[in-house]
């Protein structure tokens, strides 16, 4: 029985040996991102998420309201009624950035199947401003964080 456990064993090491992964590299890992919290808002029919949202910036220009604003691409051109949707939080996000789907109504019609450039602003208000400390928008390939200025 001792002899198997010991044939066992070195089988054991050898098969991790081969693996190919040294240890210092299994440490070296990322950690995995933080799940968030928060859930999608219902959309309209014929509301999607826009294609990428390539840059985007949040300011507060008269008190008790955020100014938001992005721009990115849509897969055709005639989108309308361009906006932000916000997600659903149980709670304030524990780092402050809450997050915003980036969303427009889908033509109806035919359309150019060209890749469209599109500028989206919108305003928050009342926002959280004890708790908001940026914004996420989400696009359906990506997202972009804009972090509030200090002061």
């Amino acid at each position: 029985m001792r002899r198997v456990l010991v044939a066992a064993g070195l089988i054991a090491l050898l098969g991790l040996s081969a693996c190919g992964q040294s240890k210092s590299e299994a440490t070296e890992a990322a950690p995995p991102a933080a799940k968030s919290t928060a859930r999608q808002q219902q959309m309209y029919a014929g509301q999607e998420q826009l294609a990428s949202v390539v840059q985007a910036s949040v300011s507060v220009e008269k008190p008790g309201t955020l100014t938001m604003k992005a721009s990115g691409t849509t897969p055709t051109s005639g989108y309308t009624n361009l906006g932000f949707l916000r997600r659903i939080y149980p709670a304030p996000p524990k780092d402050g950035i809450y997050e915003m789907d980036v969303v427009g109504d889908k033509p109806t019609g035919p359309t150019a199947q060209v890749v469209t450039p599109v500028e989206v602003s919108g305003g928050w208000e009342p926002y959280p401003a004890e708790h908001l400390k940026g914004v996420k928008f989400i696009s359906k390939s990506g997202s972009v964080t804009a972090m509030l200025p200090p002061g």
